[in-house]
């Protein structure tokens, strides 16, 4: 799969650009805040209906605009796809395929798989453990379709669980049969969650590991583990036995919104141990096993999107990491960058051949 070009039209910086792209790595090049990471966010929105950056499809407008357009043509399997998301100020987003629009846009997640590397997913280690959850859910998504159904099943029944736990201590009045409906449903979805997140990390660490050894030539120690309250205790002894604790607080202490992605160095937090360059790479050698693992779950190669990859990685990271995603098993790739002798410097000593753009103030042109 690889995408053969781009049009936007009043997003964000953009008011009206066009290109094409090659198959291989494309880079764009051009001061900060020149409009090269939005390049990169356009492409992920054709991908997977969304910013990576901002959820808030409004905010992606142009000032003084009343709509953006994003259109692109993917060729996928030997065919030519059109994929197109148009988004008016106070109204619903549009999202077609092929000019005929998804009655809902879960439908397109997964058809054409992406990885985004940025220097945003520092939030990852920093922020709190939602963001890994979603890092999991966004990987498993792409490839299980009813998993999302699933993971939307499960945050509907939480969220009135929730509200009866609320409403228990407004009116005093306790309804163990009713709690104990939305505890079977509760179980029922996330007993299935859990078992989807334990195989898919069973499959995700080993790839993960072996992505940290080549870009640091093993010179450091690292683990990702996979912790769920589910993985020692039956789901429905855990709700049983949390019930007093969940009315005292009014909400749900356990389940699989409780899940946690655990990162260390040398047995110790990352967050609070790691330098910024070796917290780069464990975030490299993640993105990395997720590409890998969509890669064969999907039985193509997704777009790998890179930005500001070179920054806080000494030489020779950076050297490895081009060489083995320009000559290993990695398709189509977008790179940002703010020196163009650097990028040139750097292919040049891989021999890879590279298609150059320079961004500047949301003008594009082939370097």
């Amino acid at each position: 799969m690889w995408l053969k070009n781009i049009t936007l039209l009043n997003f964000k910086n953009y008011t009206d650009a066009g290109i094409q792209f090659s198959e291989t790595v494309n880079v764009f090049t051009g001061n900060n805040g020149s409009g090269k990471t939005n390049m990169l966010d356009a492409i992920h929105y054709l991908c997977l209906c969304k910013s990576y950056f901002n959820p808030i499809d409004g905010q992606q407008i142009k000032n003084g605009q009343e709509f953006f357009m994003v259109q692109g043509d993917f060729d996928r399997n030997d065919k030519s796809e059109k994929i197109s998301c148009g988004v008016k100020r106070n109204q619903k987003k549009q999202f077609k395929r092929n000019k005929k629009e998804y009655e809902k846009l879960a439908d397109h997640i997964g058809l054409f798989p992406v990885v985004m590397i940025s220097p945003y997913d520092v939030n990852l280690i920093m922020d709190g453990s939602e963001e890994r959850r979603k890092f999991i859910d966004n990987v498993i998504s792409q490839t299980d379709a009813q998993y999302l159904d699933q993971l939307i099943a499960y945050n509907r029944v939480l969220l009135n669980r929730n509200a009866f736990l609320k409403q228990i201590a407004i009116t005093r009045k306790y309804d163990p049969t009713l709690l104990q409906i939305l505890d079977e449903q509760l179980v029922q979805t996330g007993k299935k969650i859990f078992a989807t997140r334990k195989a898919f990390m069973d499959e995700f660490i080993p790839l993960f590991n072996q992505y940290y050894i080549y870009i640091t030539n093993n010179k450091e120690t690292v683990a990702l583990q996979y912790q769920s309250q589910l993985a020692d205790v039956p789901f429905e002894q855990l709700l049983e036995k949390s019930v007093e604790k969940d009315r005292v607080l009014e909400r749900t202490t356990t389940g699989i919104h409780k899940d946690e992605l655990a990162f260390s160095i040398h047995e110790m937090p990352l967050k609070k141990f790691g330098s910024q360059g070796q917290q780069k790479s464990f975030l490299i050698a993640l993105k990395l096993a997720q590409y890998a693992y969509l890669a064969k779950n999907k039985g193509f190669k997704p777009l790998l999107l890179l930005d500001d990859i070179f920054d806080k990685l000494d030489d020779d990271r950076v050297q490895k990491l081009m060489q083995m995603v320009s000559h290993h098993d990695f398709g189509q790739i977008f790179i940002t960058d703010t020196g163009i002798e650097r990028v040139k410097s750097i292919f040049k000593t891989i021999e890879v051949g590279v298609t150059l753009f320079t961004v500047d103030n949301g003008q594009i042109e082939n370097a």
